[in-house]
């Protein structure tokens, strides 16, 4: 599928997606720019993007490959790719794999998770098999039992293993309580989560000769976002030209920024895609330009869309959700989200304001909890593996919740963790 032009995408959004004809209802035909559309409100675009009586697709779904991002349980969010979509999808990010790395002829493992709608897997697994690099390729996964992965990989000398910083750090530490190393392994691929100096540091004790690579920055959600720039700081890619266009906007003014060193928030547009248009998609996640006429920018972490801690996405807006739903009195009156890194794992603080006096407060801190466990299961296996820490709930007053000292608006997502 050729790379539209914007002009030529946006006049069919608004025509065949009930979703973009009522986003851009205010707007004149024959808008051409970027700027002149609003950024997509997220909670909007998911209440639209249903499985059923769905309004942001461009037509029936008929033939498709469908995922499921990271929502909780009771609101979970479904991406919808067309075959050549997907084609084209994991066509340019196997393009990518050559400039993260890849060698001719490489062993690569592929230990991202399957089942469950989720993408990560069979996202890789198909970027592989499409890359103009030939490679080899082992369909592991990420919850093969850690001895038997270590045997695979032995057995065929692999040397590249692609996975989220937790399935790598797992596996080394695996290898650590054994005394073991693998030198064979020279490139560790990782993706769906950041990664951070303690991590490498395990890594390479069971990874004695492997270099630590961004595999490629993509979302099943947003598609592609930034591809590999080769070097020591896994934080830089480029904007993936000309599959989608990569915005950084002023998280104030919403206006776009042009210098580098300057964060703000992850825009995309994704040029290829037409049953799921993606017009101006909040990634979730912020970034800085490093070279603006190259389009190198280096992501900075998560933005207040959303947050991942350790392996598991948490969308904001969930949270706030599900603790309003357990709150049936009402006390609670500001939820934040403040995510540590301490012991060389990631941890989820969840503060809650309440002013109506301290009273009893137990019950209603447990009914949060079950309720934060019941929509996200995935954090308490998680913590019980040893990935994350628990997820802890502390109580202030409303006063004392962090806000922007520009705007005076709440701040819902504080990411306390170190940059490296």
């Amino acid at each position: 599928m050729p790379v539209q032009s914007l002009a030529e995408l946006i006049h069919f959004a608004r025509r065949n997606s009930g979703f973009y004809s009522a986003l851009y209802s205010g707007l004149p035909e024959g808008v051409t720019e970027l700027t002149a559309l609003p950024v997509i409100p997220q909670s909007e675009f998911w209440q639209a993007n249903t499985p059923r009586d769905n309004t942001l697709l461009t037509g029936p779904l008929e033939e498709a490959v469908v995922f499921k991002s990271g929502g909780t349980t009771g609101s979970p969010k479904f991406s919808f790719y067309t075959r050549e979509e997907w084609r084209e999808f994991t066509t340019a990010f196997g393009a990518g794999l050559a400039e993260a790395g890849l060698r001719p002829g490489q062993r690569v493992a592929d230990l991202f998770y399957a089942g469950d709608l989720y993408a990560s897997y069979t996202f890789i697994l198909d970027s592989l098999a499409r890359s103009p690099v030939a490679n080899v390729r082992l369909p592991i996964g990420g919850a093969a039992p850690l001895a038997s992965t270590v045997a695979t990989l032995e057995q065929f000398g692999v040397e590249v293993i692609a996975g989220t910083p937790t399935t790598l750090c797992g596996l080394a530490e695996h290898l650590r309580t054994e005394g073991r190393q693998l030198p064979c392994v020279t490139m560790l691929f990782f993706g769906g989560e950041s990664i951070f100096s303690d991590q490498q540091r395990l890594l390479s004790t069971a990874f004695p000769a492997a270099r630590v690579a961004s595999i490629g920055y993509a979302a099943v959600d947003a598609g592609l976002v930034g591809l590999p720039v080769p070097g020591d700081d896994p934080r830089l890619h480029r904007a993936p030209a000309p599959y989608s266009v990569v915005e950084i906007l002023d998280e104030h003014t919403g206006e776009p920024i042009t210098r580098a060193g300057v964060p703000g928030r992850v825009v995309v547009t994704d040029l290829r895609r037409r049953l799921m248009p993606i017009l101006r998609y909040p990634v979730g996640d912020r970034a800085e330009w490093t070279d603006v006429a190259a389009g190198r920018f280096r992501v900075l972490g998560r933005a207040e869309e959303g947050v991942r801690v350790g392996p598991v996405a948490l969308h904001t807006q969930d949270i706030h959700d599900l603790v309003r739903d357990a709150d049936v009195a009402g006390r609670i009156t500001g939820v934040q989200l403040v995510v540590r890194r301490w012991a060389d794992r990631d941890g989820l603080l969840l503060r809650l304001a309440c002013d109506t006096g301290s009273g009893e407060l137990s019950e209603l801190a447990a009914a949060v909890e079950k309720a934060f466990h019941a929509a996200r299961p995935m954090y308490a296996e998680a913590a019980a593996a040893g990935h994350v820490h628990p997820v802890a709930l502390t109580w202030v007053r409303h006063a004392d919740l962090a806000v922007n000292a520009r705007s005076g608006k709440l701040i819902r997502v504080l990411d306390e963790r170190p940059l490296a």
